[in-house]
């Protein structure tokens, strides 16, 4: 049988919520190459629920960090068994959820350095996280650590000059504290704190990778302007925290040649590089490849609104984080925590569980349900601090649930909060040939988990 023709590629890794996920492409940037793992789904015996434990007090939102190893180790494993030709990678990059934090155990750093090719990874690292389960971006019981963040800058406007937001209680600064605070034995542990955009980079170079600009734009934490760790912030969260943390590089630097862990076991090349990994907000802004003035909407777990920005302008609503592509650059982002979880459950409580339904209602109700407005916020809102479902009148009067109602009230409200915020984005213009896209196909309307053609036309 004919051998396989070489085909150079970059490996492309996301460490989000609910899976890890890896795409190969050629250098005709062609996708020849895609798996998943799932976390419900696939790995039931840490029992998340969309890929996250939810505490008792409704605030506490938290991942397991092997869990997302293991999910790693499925999936290296099946790209061996299919025969991928990892001798052909010359580089790999990738993406993590945003905020979420990890905690590396004293001595960790010597595991990382001396994986034996023999095993799999999840089986080696079992005993280096001080904190086994990560908070994550859905995390909302920070408050009072925000409070005291904010105090000490001089306010909320200050706070958000500097490093580009007002105190978000899912920010990982905040996260940090809390564990100091309410843990300060794990905390002492720690050697070292990644976020999972650095976390990831670090299982592949087999050392501390490096935390980047743009995520690390989400810690509350980062000078945007100066790119450096804010020592007032830093003070105000815990002690020895910047060597715990390590220097910020750009976010398109090379950390790193390939861990020997991966040439041993897998096959790749010694010379095979390691991108830094970023957030997956500022990775969604590089691959749509968005120019100045351009919007994008990502519609994922979370639903974002975001776009380049030549001069930050920090307000109290919304994020300013350093740009991914080009370093003396910014973006603009509002998040939204009920993104598609929430239009899931109304699915199943409407539709039967099924997509195709729940579209047909949606073309066949008239756009904007006649003035009717209904807001769906199961877990607590970012913007605005609200939860519940709430659903209004064109008279605005209170109104019990409607068949249907819930999708398009839902994306009403989104847009409704996206652009009645434009205050968020004063001093940037959005020109007539500005395009307004959605992830994660590039200028194009569509990207949704549990694709739907009419949720995208709405």
């Amino acid at each position: 049988m004919a051998e396989r023709a070489a085909r150079p590629c970059c490996l492309g890794w996301d460490f989000s919520t609910q899976q890890v996920k890896v795409v190969a492409v050629d250098a005709e940037l062609n996708v020849f190459y895609e798996d998943s793992v799932n976390f419900d789904r696939d790995l039931p015996e840490f029992g998340t629920q969309g890929g996250v434990h939810i505490h008792k007090d409704g605030l506490t939102v938290t991942s397991p960090v092997l869990m997302w190893v293991q999910a790693l180790d499925i999936i290296l494993e099946r790209m061996k068994a299919s025969g991928f030709d990892f001798s052909q990678v010359l580089a790999l990059s990738g993406a993590g959820q945003q905020h979420g934090s990890v905690y590396w155990k004293a001595g960790a750093s010597r595991v990382l350095t001396s994986l034996s090719p023999d095993l799999l990874l999840h089986k080696q690292l079992q005993a280096c996280f001080s904190i086994r389960d990560s908070p994550v971006w859905m995390d909302s019981s920070t408050t009072a650590q925000c409070r005291r963040l904010e105090a000490a800058m001089g306010g909320a406007q200050a706070l958000s000059g500097l490093t580009g937001s007002r105190a978000y209680e899912r920010f990982t600064g905040n996260q940090i504290a809390k564990i100091y605070q309410q843990n300060p034995e794990a905390y002492s542990q720690t050697e070292r704190i990644s976020l999972v955009s650095s976390f990831a980079a670090s299982l592949f170079l087999g050392s501390y990778a490096p935390i980047d600009y743009s995520d690390g734009s989400g810690m509350n934490l980062l000078q945007i302007q100066d790119k450096v760790w804010s020592q007032v912030c830093l003070g105000a969260c815990a002690p020895h925290l910047e060597e715990k943390l390590g220097a910020p590089v750009p976010s398109c630097s090379v950390v790193g040649a390939i861990s020997s862990y991966y040439i041993q076991r897998y096959g790749f090349p010694p010379g095979c590089k390691v991108v830094a990994f970023t957030g997956d907000n500022p990775a969604s802004l590089a691959g749509m490849r968005l120019e100045e003035g351009d919007i994008a909407v990502s519609l994922g777990t979370s639903d974002t609104l975001f776009l380049w920005l030549q001069e930050p302008m920090p307000a109290l609503e919304g994020h300013v984080f350093c740009n991914p592509v080009d370093v003396q650059h910014y973006m603009a982002l509002l998040c939204f925590k009920n993104g598609s979880l929430m239009r899931e459950k109304i699915r199943d409580e409407s539709a039967s569980c099924s997509w195709s339904d729940f579209s047909e209602a949606l073309r066949s109700t008239e756009m904007g349900n006649g003035g009717n407005l209904g807001f769906y916020f199961d877990v607590m809102e970012i913007t605005p601090e609200i939860i519940g479902r709430h659903r209004f009148s064109a008279e605005n009067r209170q109104c019990p649930r409607q068949r249907f109602w819930p999708l398009e009230g839902h994306l009403a409200t989104e847009t409704s909060y996206s652009w009645n915020r434009r205050a968020l984005f004063r001093g940037c213009e959005v020109s007539p040939k500005s395009q307004i896209s959605c992830y994660p196909n590039p200028r194009s309307c569509s990207g949704l988990r549990g694709p739907s053609p009419a949720i995208r036309q709405a």
